[in-house]
């Protein structure tokens, strides 16, 4: 019988912040099937007023804060019902409202809505985020981890060290918190993003950043692989070779000797 997987967030983050250089806070998400679950969590803090899903985010991964949140918080069901706070709705899948403004017809809108990755609506009523470190949510849903392309692609190589699997995404575009956070909680597979405009605009979230939703433990896995490959040589930052030097020396420790 397998043990039972223990999420240590100080731990993991440390890891990351050694291996990675992360700049942006790892963070935790939580949903529950019960209010006073999500109320009774450590230090956890309620909106004052309404925001995006991305804003509750933001405030976990770039202020540090514990917050807990309902449908009622949020500023529509675009972003509760990717959480499965909110139903999809007739309304919802039709995304009218974004017709001429991120789509071309009200066909494009509809296309969009059906293809995004939603939380099933019905056993949740609240959703936490928290820095990772703090262990306040315990045993999170997922882990979400913001990183520049190039940490990013050693995160993912350090999740394929062992037991290589390939990973493939999806883009919607606009509304790309179900590429990362919905399609994670929605299929347990991880889940790379390209932050989208209100991610940027209302989350906080830098140019350079990509964000992967994970499992902890998948997270963990990922770490571990890092640890193996920084022990190759192969770590953060990649030091440039030169785009004329004569790379038989760097590629013959990099990808064994012939």
């Amino acid at each position: 019988m397998a043990t039972p997987f223990i999420c240590d967030g100080a731990a993991i983050a440390d890891d990351l912040y050694r291996l990675l250089r992360l700049k942006t806070t790892p963070v935790s998400m939580k949903l529950f099937e019960r209010l006073e679950d999500m109320l009774a969590v450590e230090k956890i803090r309620r909106p004052t007023a309404i925001h995006a899903a991305d804003q509750i985010v933001g405030q976990a991964a770039r202020l540090g804060f514990t917050i807990g949140i309902t449908a009622e918080d949020l500023v529509g069901p675009q972003c509760s019902t990717v959480l499965g706070l909110s139903p999809r709705s007739d309304e919802w899948l039709e995304g009218k409202a974004m017709a001429g403004v991120w789509f071309a017809t009200e066909a494009d809108s509809a296309a969009h809505q059906k293809e995004m990755h939603c939380v099933p609506f019905g056993r949740y009523v609240a959703m936490a985020v928290s820095p990772l470190a703090s262990g306040r949510l315990v045993d999170p849903d997922i882990c979400l981890v913001y990183a520049n392309p190039a940490q990013m692609i050693l995160l993912i190589n350090g999740l394929q060290w062992s037991g290589y699997k390939k990973l493939e995404w999806g883009a919607v575009g606009e509304s790309a918190c179900a590429d990362s956070w919905g399609r994670a909680l929605a299929t347990g597979e991880p889940s790379l993003a390209l932050p989208c405009f209100p991610e940027r605009r209302y989350g906080g979230v830098p140019d350079d950043e990509l964000l992967m939703a994970l499992k902890p433990e998948q997270l963990a896995r990922a770490i571990d692989g890092l640890k193996h490959l920084a022990g190759n040589g192969l770590r953060y930052p990649i030091p440039p070779y030169g785009v004329q030097a004569d790379v038989r020396a760097g590629m013959s420790v990099s990808y064994g000797k012939k």
